[in-house]
């Protein structure tokens, strides 16, 4: 098992998707995001950080996040507090826009350089949030279903070691609005065991 801190140090200073990359370089400087300790018992595999991350730095500061924070049930403080949350996307930097002037999907090159290393080096985590389909095929390999929405229908397969989601994003307004058990039956659930975990 790696150590976590010079882990991080390299990610951080990682360029692989720059120096080596697996197709188009990344358009712009990287900026890894992630937040991480050995101590978190909840984690957040998400896909890739969107453009006002990569300017922050920080994950989820923006109206997704606000979003996510009220699907589990937390304050700002208690999600970023890094001794109980990790943050680990799919993918550490920002991967630019498509055609339609959507995010890309997460970079390639991050997951099979840092990923495992990483999970392997927080080994305290009890729960995991799997945002989106990106971290959902990753983590719940031939478990997962053949899209999201039957992933997230059964939820109740990978609990509590897993809780698969949406993203949060506005985006997927209408999918909330289509699929209202979401709300009513996996966030309930979802609440009860992030605030077990954060206060034990």
């Amino acid at each position: 098992m790696a150590p976590l801190k010079p882990l991080l140090k390299d990610i951080r200073a990682c360029r692989i998707c720059i120096d080596d990359p697996r197709g188009m370089p990344l358009p712009h400087e990287p900026r890894p995001v992630v937040r991480a300790t050995a101590t978190a018992k909840i984690a957040i595999y998400g896909q890739a950080p969107g453009i006002r991350v990569h300017k922050s730095g920080m994950p989820f500061t923006d109206p997704s996040g606000d979003r996510l924070r009220e699907w589990m049930g937390v304050s700002e403080e208690e999600f970023y507090d890094e001794t109980k949350v990790a943050i680990v996307p799919m993918g550490f930097c920002f991967p630019g826009y498509d055609a339609n002037g959507a995010d890309k999907p997460p970079r390639k090159e991050c997951a099979p350089a840092w990923r495992q290393q990483l999970i392997d080096a927080m080994p305290n985590v009890k729960t995991a949030i799997l945002v989106g389909g990106y971290a959902q095929k990753w983590h719940l390999g031939k478990s997962a279903r053949s899209n999201l929405t039957e992933t997230v229908e059964h939820w109740r397969e990978y609990t509590p070691q897993y809780f698969p989601t949406p993203h949060p994003s506005w985006r997927n307004n209408s999918w909330l609005k289509k699929n209202s058990w979401f709300e009513a039956e996996l966030l309930p659930v979802l609440r009860k065991r992030v605030r077990r975990l954060i206060q034990a």
